[in-house]
């Protein structure tokens, strides 16, 4: 296993100890160089990141990237926009998910904004996968659920709620709707994570949803390779170190110090995932 990074300020940033709590490390633009990655994401302040999941294959590969390096952790999921990568094998899921690198189900849900796969797919792949994972959960892999919901809001809850989970046990990742949706989410009991979306200048909705959501049920991510912030939109591909940029804006959009704000998200990632900051 590669030992962690020592901390060290680097760029216009202030150094606070933050972990990205969303990537695909596994994806090809981050191939060959995950220690590079994460010796940049620690020069900012990144002490961690969570690599998560997107079919029955690329979790077990995301695990072999966690038990690499100490500041990994890893997830077990089929993304809504793979369901129709199948065969899906599920064994899998619970294989990676009994290592104590993985730290969360995910990401699954549903996506309404691409045509494929067609919603159909999606639904029957997120009906067979939660009950699996419910099964799980009877045999004590009890993890949290990283959700992918695109303007699903009123089709996905629904779905959610006939689960065995607890609506705690949710983060909704990416967030990129409303307040109207943000309040959708709330109400159910879930939690509610960011990404450089936030930072955008067409992304007004976006920080009114940030203002609604309480203190205890805020994360930050990145999405990474996607979504870099500003003033580094249009960067391919964007990196763990990037979170440092989105919570910083996170902040700023709540009003609240930075110095207070990375802790209560440090006190979040804690208590849902169960991994430190530091």
């Amino acid at each position: 296993m590669v030992r962690g990074f020592a901390l060290r300020r680097a760029g216009p940033y202030p150094l606070r100890i933050v972990i990205d709590t969303h990537c695909h490390l596994t994806f090809p633009d981050f191939a060959g160089r995950h220690r590079a990655v994460l010796e940049k994401a620690a020069a900012h302040g990144v002490s961690g990141c969570i690599t998560i999941s997107t079919t029955t294959q690329d979790c077990l590969e995301a695990l072999g990237i966690a038990r690499a390096h100490e500041r990994v952790w890893c997830s077990a999921g089929v993304h809504p926009l793979y369901a129709d990568q199948g065969p899906h094998d599920w064994a899998n899921l619970r294989l990676v998910a009994k290592d104590p690198k993985c730290v969360a189900w995910g990401e699954l849900g549903l996506d309404n904004h691409y045509g494929e796969p067609e919603s159909r797919v999606q639904r029957e792949v997120l009906v067979e996968q939660l009950a699996f994972l419910s099964e799980c959960k009877k045999e004590g892999l009890d993890k949290p659920l990283v959700i992918h919901c695109r303007e699903a809001f009123d089709d996905l809850i629904p779905e959610l709620k006939r689960t065995a989970f607890e609506p705690s046990r949710f983060v909704f990742h990416c967030f990129t709707g409303g307040v109207g949706d943000a309040r959708k989410v709330l109400d159910f009991g879930a939690s509610i994570s960011f990404t450089g979306v936030a930072t955008y200048r067409n992304a007004a909705e976006v920080r009114e949803a940030i203002k609604l959501v309480p203190s205890d049920r805020i994360m930050v991510e990145t999405d990474a390779p996607y979504l870099s912030p500003d003033p580094h939109r249009g960067v391919r591909p964007c990196e763990p170190w990037m979170v440092s940029v989105t919570a910083l804006s996170l902040a700023a959009t709540r009003g609240v110090s930075f110095e207070a704000f990375h802790e209560q998200l440090n006190a979040n990632t804690k208590k849902f995932f169960g991994i430190e900051a530091r």
